[in-house]
């Protein structure tokens, strides 16, 4: 670890002790630690009240088995996950993760993160993840109905607007939404709007919701330009990922002035110097759910199968796809091929030693995950509005709402790191300006 304030590496100790062959919870945890050591010397109450150890320590982690039929009627077993981790701010918000990889330690660092990214939205919110190790990929929708009624008939009694309130992520999106809603709605005899959210816009959902997280990171990054006079125009920007996040990343690029050259999936990336033609990358993504290398069989580009999509030149890397994708020799790549900014678009995509490649350089400007892919949530916040007041925003009114909070959150950043000695440090500031506002509430709410 970092230089640290000698009590942080002792409750880090027992983070790791108590939640044994977790790396990536672990990883979270320490990342946030390392940023902390100048307000344990100035509010040393928050040690003496046991608020860093309570704030590692979920509320309440729900796990449960989830039986389905597939289409030939075998019975197949999941497991589900739902980790409420900390509600001082407001009821548990947090996205659900369907996906072969998820297991009890990516549901809590994707919690823990969700904490402090949901506090530095400064809505009424506070953090939680769920999911399970089933993989929507490959099934019909009958099969993937089968699932998702399956695991709300159990996940559906622990959660509501007042209480906590999921909604999607890699792997569930608006047909994943609607078959969860339906059910908890069939079981409880409500339509309670704000049980969800993520909801088609027709049934209580909310206009740029879908685009959210993508424009929520290149407003961010804008920002950040802006601090040093600069802006997207004529930038040359990598980003990795071709879901919904890297999706709308790419189209807010575009309509700022900048040139998408290169995005991936799991099969391999795509560089195309003219620009990503990005209704194409829609029409196989969301139309036909086929695989990156399609692209280049009907444009002039090309398509690498092996390889590290970070090779590609860039001023503006937007890693966008999922945790520790981005790893040191490829930091050292980006870095020496002249990038200027990093700006993570997915939870925690760079790994700690990538991390400190970008942090370490002088001509570099890094801003993590908790702060810049906020505008989702943020954004999940404002359809909870909606559905509170019975209310329906136009698209441009959120959006301008959305643009304004994330404006919020990077000057929260810069203002905090400077208050705090790390001028310049967005994850300095990002961890320290989330971690306050929920201690404070913790301390205000006594021993609970």
């Amino acid at each position: 670890m970092s230089p640290v304030h000698d009590r942080l590496v002792s409750i880090y100790d027992e983070v790791v002790a108590r939640n044994p062959g977790e790396a990536e919870f672990h990883q979270a945890v320490r990342e946030v630690f390392e940023s902390l050591a100048p307000v344990i010397q100035k509010r040393p109450e928050y040690t003496e009240s046991a608020i860093l150890q309570r704030i590692c320590e979920p509320e309440r982690q729900i796990i449960f088995r989830v039986p389905w039929t597939d289409d030939n009627n075998r019975v197949q077993l999941n497991r589900g996950f739902r980790v409420e981790f900390n509600s001082a701010l407001g009821p548990f918000k947090g996205g659900l993760r369907f996906h072969p990889s998820v297991y009890l330690g990516i549901i809590k660092f994707l919690g823990f993160e969700q904490i402090f990214k949901n506090a530095l939205t400064g809505m009424p919110i506070g953090g939680g993840k769920g999911g399970s190790d089933f993989d929507p990929k490959g099934r019909s929708d009958h099969e993937v109905m089968r699932f998702c009624q399956s695991f709300m008939t159990e996940l559906y009694r622990h959660i509501g607007e007042y209480t906590d309130v999921p909604a999607g992520d890699i792997g569930v999106g608006g047909r994943e939404i609607g078959y969860m809603f339906g059910q908890y709605k069939r079981i409880t005899n409500r339509y309670e709007s704000g049980v969800l959210t993520g909801k088609g816009i027709g049934w209580g959902g909310s206009l740029v919701r879908t685009e959210a997280t993508g424009y929520g990171t290149v407003y961010f990054v804008r920002e950040m330009l802006k601090a040093s006079n600069d802006s997207f125009e004529g930038k040359r920007v990598v980003v990795s990922g071709s879901g919904n996040v890297a999706i709308y990343a790419v189209e807010k690029v575009h309509q700022l002035g900048g040139t998408v050259v290169a995005m991936s999936d799991s099969s391999g990336y795509i560089v195309d110097e003219n620009g990503i033609d990005l209704d194409l990358v829609k029409n196989i993504k969301e139309v036909r759910r086929g695989r990156i290398d399609e692209y280049a069989a009907e444009r002039d580009a090309t398509f690498v199968a092996n390889g590290s999509i970070w090779d590609v030149p860039c001023d503006i890397a937007l890693p966008c796809a999922t945790q520790n994708e981005l790893d040191e020799t490829a930091a050292i790549t980006l870095v020496k091929n002249g990038c200027i900014i990093v700006a993570e678009g997915a939870n925690m995509p760079c790994t700690p030693e990538a991390t400190r490649v970008f942090v370490d350089d002088p001509t570099l400007r890094f801003a993590p995950g908790k702060a810049v892919n906020a505008g989702g949530v943020a954004t999940s916040a404002l359809e909870m509005q909606q559905n509170a007041s019975r209310d329906s925003w136009s698209f441009e009114f959120t959006d301008q709402r959305l643009a304004a909070i994330m404006k919020d959150i990077h000057d929260s950043c810069l203002t905090t790191a400077d208050e705090y000695g790390a001028p310049g440090s967005y994850s300095t500031g990002a961890n320290i300006a989330g971690f306050l506002r929920v201690a404070d509430a913790m301390s205000a709410m006594g021993v609970v």
